[in-house]
């Protein structure tokens, strides 16, 4: 069951004026650890080695502490309970705020009840592509809709995984277009271009980074992007929104977390870190590679509503697509 207590972080819009190397030394942990549920080398664990190069000024020693496993779930369980002063902290994808609660029956933490939100890092969106499988006269969403309404036992699409962010905005487009969309599963990015590649699947829903050789070559064509904007890797694609399916838009955004126990103080303090911190160009960059847009320095209230917003909309995309639940 979701809890959907909203947070109230009273002081949730006022920053803390001090940060980084100009935070009061008394007031810092000495060692400040980030969770990762994730190995080293992945796009979570890049952003938050980059992340602690940059808060090098809020403790005497910032180390990245990756617990993979469970699919990320280790890390989350293991900051619930962790210590509330700041000092602790965890980078994770919007898929294990947002989504696990939804596809899992005994998840053991609750995102609204056991975490305190503390910044966006950023936010990667979506390319919807087709591939060989579809006639070369398919260019734009309109004729993909078109061909899998008279094509509906082609009209399939893969993704990273099943209960992924990628394969919920699928769904959500097929409702928003009004189109039987059969979903296809793989265990990672890799295999399901491949399929796509080879005309296993007609189309794909996954990260612009991924899919971005393959569209410079011709061998897939780009029919939209899901975020908000256009994105400045393919700034001829329009938007779900442009093409009339703003319901299916989506991201999967990294935020940074504490307990809930933690203070106002404590949440504000570790804000403005983080805040200054997207300012530095390593980290930036650090974003930029892994296709993410670097966060727009988003307040601790405006962050928090996003989170109960992504969570209750995630949900009635889940329970629209029929999915069972697992564990």
């Amino acid at each position: 069951m979701i809890h959907r207590r909203a947070f109230t972080l009273a002081a949730a819009g006022a920053l803390w004026p001090l940060a980084g190397t100009r935070l009061q030394a008394q007031t810092l942990p000495k060692t400040v650890r980030i969770l990762v549920g994730f190995p080293p080398g992945g796009s979570a664990d890049l952003l938050a080695r980059a992340l602690a190069q940059q808060l090098t000024g809020y403790g005497a020693q910032v180390i990245v502490d990756n617990k993979p496993g469970a699919g990320g779930r280790i890390a989350l369980e293991q900051l619930k309970n962790a210590e509330a002063d700041g000092s602790v902290l965890a980078v994770t994808p919007a898929s294990m705020m947002v989504v696990y609660p939804h596809i899992y029956r005994q998840l053991s933490y609750q995102p609204l009840q056991d975490f305190a939100p503390v910044a966006k890092l950023g936010a990667a969106q979506f390319v919807v592509t087709v591939g060989p499988q579809v006639p070369a006269s398919v260019k734009r969403m309109a004729d993909f809709v078109a061909w899998a309404k008279a094509t509906p036992h082609l009209a399939s699409y893969g993704s990273s995984g099943a209960g992924s962010i990628p394969h919920f905005t699928g769904v959500a487009l097929g409702k928003a277009a009004g189109i039987e969309l059969t979903h296809v599963a793989y265990k990672g990015a890799a295999p399901a271009m491949t399929d796509l590649l080879g005309g296993q699947v007609a189309a794909n829903v996954g990260v612009i980074s991924n899919t971005l050789p393959h569209i410079q070559s011709g061998k897939l064509r780009a029919l939209a992007v899901s975020g908000p904007v256009r994105s400045a890797l393919l700034p001829d694609v329009p938007t779900l929104a442009e093409v009339g399916l703003s319901a299916a838009q989506a991201t999967e955004w990294f935020g940074v977390f504490v307990p809930a126990r933690a203070s106002t103080e404590a949440v504000n303090r570790l804000h403005a870190a983080v805040r200054e911190a997207l300012q530095a160009k390593a980290l930036q960059e650090a974003l930029t590679k892994a296709s993410f847009e670097v966060g727009a320095g988003e307040s601790v209230k405006e962050f928090s509503l996003q989170l109960q917003t992504d969570l209750k909309r995630w949900g009635d995309v889940v329970k629209m697509s029929g999915f069972t639940p697992e564990d």
